[in-house]
């Protein structure tokens, strides 16, 4: 069964990482893409991944912290498909590492304005585009650190927990219209990122793999199923 045949998407982040291996695997379950992403080379070469595999996609640069921004990416989105029925706010940024009370203010605003912010923009504009169809899903990036607490990233920390509270939020007030929200929590995921923060310390690998159960970290495309499972009507 092709999970997402005729439906439109939209991922966020899908640069890179996590985002680009769900904008791939929606693009293989049938949807319709549309990358949107700060980092306008690298979500380029995901629209052309996803066409040389035979699907349909458009990039649309977005800063997800800015409103404006936010809306014009949706709006850009209703104009080339028309509709919108499933999304992946996924865009995200560690941001420094320090102690809580030396945590730099701006730095602070920084993570909150793109991790919880920009989740709750994104959802705002989606949910208005998906009612206008009868409903949609949603799945937002949180992290295991949304749950629990670890040093020196009060900033990433707060944020991921609030992403688990808006989605909470958002699905109790949508879901008698015929939108489903839900949130994924990874735990440390096999990205570009994290392969050269071990590259440049190579000391954190044995421990980061020792934290999970399973001995080794996650990787995107593990993340991604369980996003397009979550968005498919699978999981109605």
């Amino acid at each position: 069964m092709i999970m997402l045949e005729g439906k439109v998407a939209l991922v966020t982040g899908a640069a890179g990482g996590i985002g680009k291996a769900t904008a791939l695997a929606m693009a293989r379950e049938g949807a319709k893409v549309v990358i949107g992403d700060i980092d306008e080379d690298g979500g380029q070469l995901t629209v052309e991944e996803i066409k040389n595999m035979g699907g349909d996609a458009m990039f649309v640069k977005c800063n997800m912290a800015d409103s404006i921004q936010v809306e014009n990416m949706v709006s850009a989105l209703l104009d080339k498909y028309g509709r919108l029925d499933c999304a992946h706010n996924n865009a995200g940024i560690e941001g420094a590492a320090d102690l809580t009370a030396e945590y730099e203010e701006s730095e602070f605003d920084k993570v909150i304005s793109i991790n919880l912010k920009g989740v709750w923009l994104c959802m705002k504009y989606e949910i208005r585009a998906m009612l206008l169809n009868g409903g949609g899903s949603i799945v937002n990036t949180s992290s295991a650190l949304g749950k629990v607490g670890i040093a020196n990233l009060p900033a990433y920390v707060a944020s991921k927990h609030g992403v688990i509270g808006l989605t909470r939020a958002g699905a109790l007030d949508h879901a008698a219209q015929g939108l489903r929200i839900n949130a994924v929590a990874p735990g440390v995921i096999d990205t570009p990122l994290m392969a050269r923060r071990i590259e440049e310390m190579p000391e954190i690998e044995a421990p980061l793999k020792a934290a999970h159960p399973i001995g080794r970290l996650g990787t995107p495309e593990e993340v991604a199923e369980a996003v397009v499972w979550l968005n498919s009507d699978a999981a109605s």
